[in-house]
């Protein structure tokens, strides 16, 4: 009676990894299938747009530093 592996929620550091393995678009077909069965929702969707919005500073940081040196 006891839960199995795949019905337990998943933990902020899988979340986590999820998000970045969609990113990038490699993503294992057992973690997809744990975090379809136990993930919330709103979870990868706050984690996606927070990952959205630090990728993106990250890249105008990057650019602004690039062209600050060029001269």
């Amino acid at each position: 009676m006891g839960e199995k592996e795949n019905d337990k929620r998943p933990s902020f550091g899988q979340v986590v990894l999820s998000t970045l393995a969609a990113a990038i678009g490699v993503q294992s077909n057992r973690n997809r299938e744990r975090d379809f069965k136990g993930g919330s929702i709103k979870t990868y969707v706050a984690a996606g747009i927070i990952f959205t919005a630090i990728f993106v500073i990250t890249l105008v940081l990057v650019v602004k530093t690039v062209l600050s040196n060029m001269g």
